[in-house]
């Protein structure tokens, strides 16, 4: 199966932790890995460790690319760089790092074949593969989460003793790059504007998370129009749905307070929605998939109750931070893009949003007409901080917005009703800093100041994790003062 790599060299693209992760495996293989990285301080790292190395020019010289069996490439590498394409043209097959770990896994590299349970969908992603695993060791069942929360597949299957069943996080990079997995369940949670730059439009994007769909079982979210659309192109021998309401049979879904299980079994109750965390509807849908995951491979009822009760949401997701004077603070950083700042903002009836970043080519203004009605404020920063502003002016002319700057100094604009402010600060945690207590003085008692940024952190912050630090740091430094001084 992996056979025609011995002997070979492997041009392994790109060098984060999916690209370290492939080193051993191959060198097991019988495979000589060659590193190539864009980064100066990478490529000087793998050759530190003894690994061969070429730069994207000389690997673009005519017949350059001729001594490699295979390119692999790590999942943020795009289909259209110049290497790829290269090796595209020349004949040489192209193989992201999951697509390599399933064959690795297939040829019984390092043990029996694994179950793997593939998560993907715009948002949601981690907290359903954590909810997935506390199910799996509420049943006593070997298992990792692994994938894109963190831990490589690879690394995942090399552990001793290994994991029986992998709880397996895939973006829509990852998945454009692994045609060839098949899980023995796998789920579409949602799909909203995300990553178009990268996949050049929502079909495309669409069709990369559908790869889920390509096992013994798929599942997919039907309060979802387009994951729920996918169910009709769905390849898995079987494809059921969940929804945050009555389940038809076939489905999963929510009775009187209850989860219920109507596709595996006639009948079942599964949890109580007052025992998932996060609480709200975009925590009990995550809930629901994880159930029908666990439940398509025959894990009882009983123990997707105590994986649930079990499970508690991780940092940056929706997490309670303090109440201040009876403002209550919440962080969810992770909240990337539109679709899941609308599900974070839902969850609270009076909210100061704090948001901004980079929109990736997503969408704003449906999310704010949706939600104006429960805005008291917003604060917005970050590179596309005058999009989501002209949006509120647009959908929500009557709601203060705030928008900070890169500099010292500070002045109004735009129209009266807009109240835009124009700060000018240095540094992102400063930002985060005057954005925290801004947010605090337009909060009353029952609101709930959010950071729900939707957009992408890296044009300020090293990644969300930093940003939502900086968002915590910046609410333990408030006192009581600070609340409602903006009104």
């Amino acid at each position: 199966m992996l056979e025609f790599l011995r002997g070979r060299d492997v041009l392994v693209a790109g060098w984060g932790v999916s690209g370290r992760s492939l080193i051993e495996p191959l060198r097991d293989i019988g495979a000589r890995p060659v590193v190539t990285d864009a980064g100066e301080k990478a490529m000087a790292e793998a050759a530190e460790l003894g690994l061969d190395t070429a730069t994207g020019a000389a690997l673009l010289e005519p017949g350059a690319l001729e001594r490699f069996a295979l390119v692999i490439t790590s999942p943020g590498w795009r289909p259209e760089s110049p290497v790829l394409v290269s090796a595209v043209a020349e004949g040489i097959p192209v193989w992201g790092d999951v697509e390599f770990a399933w064959w690795v896994d297939q040829a019984r590299l390092y043990g029996p074949v694994r179950k793997w349970l593939v998560i993907t969908g715009t948002n949601g992603k981690t907290t359903t593969t954590q909810m997935t695993h506390a199910i799996l060791r509420a049943a006593g069942l070997p298992s990792v989460a692994c994938g894109n929360i963190g831990l490589p597949i690879l690394d995942a299957l090399r552990r001793t003793p290994g994991p029986q069943i992998l709880a397996v996080e895939l973006s829509s990079f990852q998945l454009h790059w692994a045609p060839s997995v098949r899980p023995e369940a796998g789920v579409v949670l949602n799909v909203a504007e995300d990553h178009l730059d990268w996949h050049g439009g929502l079909d495309a994007y669409a069709a990369a998370k559908a790869r889920a769909l390509t096992g013994r079982v798929g599942v997919v979210g039907l309060d979802d129009a387009v994951a729920a659309a996918l169910a009709r192109k769905s390849k898995a021998r079987r494809t059921v749905g969940f929804r945050i309401g009555v389940p038809a049979d076939g489905e999963l879904g929510v009775v009187d307070g209850k989860l219920l299980d109507r596709a595996f079994t006639k009948a079942a109750i599964l949890a109580e929605v007052g025992d998932i965390s996060p609480p709200g509807p975009a925590g009990v849908a995550d809930a629901l998939a994880a159930a029908a995951l666990t439940r398509a491979i025959d894990v009882a009822p009983q123990f997707v109750k105590e994986g649930l009760a079990e499970h508690k949401v991780g940092p940056h997701r929706a997490a309670f931070v303090r109440e201040l004077a009876g403002v209550g603070f919440v962080d969810d950083s992770k909240a990337t893009n539109p679709h899941a700042a609308r599900s974070s903002i839902l969850a609270h009836p009076h909210v100061v949003w704090i948001a901004g970043g980079q929109l990736k080519g997503a969408h704003i203004d449906d999310l704010v007409e949706e939600v104006a009605e429960r805005l008291v404020a917003a604060v917005v920063f970050g590179q596309d901080a005058p999009i989501i502003a002209a949006a509120m002016a647009r959908h929500a002319p009557d709601v203060p917005v705030v928008e900070l700057g890169s500099g010292d100094d500070a002045q109004m604009s735009g129209e009266p009703s807009t109240a835009s402010l124009v700060a000018e600060i240095d540094g992102a945690d400063a930002v985060m800093a005057r954005a925290v207590r801004i947010a605090a003085g337009y909060a009353g008692r029952g609101d709930t100041v959010l950071l729900a940024p939707a957009a992408a952190s890296l044009d300020m912050f090293a990644d969300y994790t930093h940003r939502g630090r900086s968002f915590v740091a910046a609410v333990q430094a408030l006192d009581e003062r600070d609340i409602g001084s903006q009104q």
